[in-house]
């Protein structure tokens, strides 16, 4: 065997041994073939130390010189609403739709400088704090903490957050949507809301999903093109005196469906539709999964991909239209 052969075969073993190595904690055993035994109470992960002066300084010079500058590289931004900020003082819960990785650093980006270096993140204990390098990496960047979405219930680490004076990014579906429509919400963030007399603030993200989906490593363009993704951010909400959270919780996500509805129309079609009760279901149709997702991939208004000819969503708008009309005049 030559020198070549004998370092190709050693490369190869890297590689072989590379793949298979466990680098996280999940198991390799596929869960249907793993014995049923009884959950564990896990201990918080704690991050108190990631809202310290000194980390504070870090995570800006994070965000802003590495994470920023790559964000914009990739995807192409529009911020509606910021105005609302304006008109508030003191922490708020930031409830928004949840489809993509890309929805934080979106939302955080997209926050004046001041509200951003006061806002902390909810994130799933199970995925972003199962091995310390990402619960770690998470808090340093982001500013999260963990949230345990297994049992739909909240560590109490999110109301000292707030007590502290430090404003939530809730994602009250729990996990990423695997279409990219709107899923059921839960009822923490109302909670929150209700318990520390805090209001909440709508937020609709569009575009994530087709830019980067579930499943995905980073993301796409098309023809070379950074797609476009927005963040629309709605009027303050607050609990009714004597509400329950279980009607403040559908309150909120309404509110948020109102959000996704303005975004592909326009304010006053969306506010009209809203007093109306009619806002489209934000939950999608009833039609084939492959349906769901391809009319999530649709690229949102201004998007530079297909601009100045029609895209395959617009055919088939149209032929829909022809096909309807025709059905009228039987």
């Amino acid at each position: 065997m030559g020198v070549g052969e004998f370092l190709s075969g050693g490369v190869s073993d890297v590689r072989r041994t590379a793949r298979g190595f466990r680098w996280g904690r999940r198991g390799q055993v596929p869960r249907s073939a793993e014995p049923y035994v009884l959950p564990q109470h896990s201990t918080v992960f704690d991050t108190g130390w990631a809202r310290r002066p000194a980390v504070m300084a870090a995570r800006e010079v994070a965000q802003k010189v590495g994470l920023e500058p790559l964000f914009r590289s990739q995807v192409h931004t529009r911020v509606e609403g910021l105005d609302v900020l304006e008109r508030l003082d003191g922490p708020v819960i930031f409830v928004a739709n949840h489809a993509s990785h890309l929805d934080t650093p979106l939302l955080l980006l997209s926050l004046p400088d001041a509200w951003r270096r006061k806002t902390a993140v909810a994130a799933a204990a199970d995925y972003f704090f199962d091995t310390w390098w990402k619960a770690v990496g998470s808090s340093l960047v982001f500013n999260t903490f963990p949230i345990d979405r297994r049992g739909g219930s909240m560590a109490a680490t999110p109301g000292e957050v707030l007590a502290d004076g430090w404003s939530l990014v809730v994602y009250p579906e729990g996990t990423r949507s695997r279409d990219g429509w709107l899923q059921g919400f839960r009822m923490g963030a109302a909670f929150l809301a209700q318990t520390h007399d805090v209001p909440v603030v709508p937020v609709a993200h569009r575009g994530t999903f087709a830019a980067m989906p579930r499943g995905a490593g980073w993301p796409s363009k098309t023809d070379g093109r950074r797609r476009e993704v927005t963040v629309r951010f709605g009027e303050p909400l607050r609990a009714a005196e004597g509400e329950s959270v279980r009607e403040f919780a559908p309150r909120i996500k309404d509110a948020v469906a109102a959000l996704l509805d303005e975004e592909r129309t326009s304010w006053y079609e969306a506010q009209l539709r809203r007093s109306a009760g009619t806002t489209p279901d934000p939950s999608g149709p009833d039609v084939a999964a492959w349906r769901r997702v391809w009319e999530q991939t649709e690229p949102v208004a201004g998007d530079a991909v297909g601009r100045g000819r029609p895209t395959p969503w617009d055919r088939v708008r149209t032929e829909a239209r022809v096909r309807a009309k025709a059905a009228l005049k039987r």
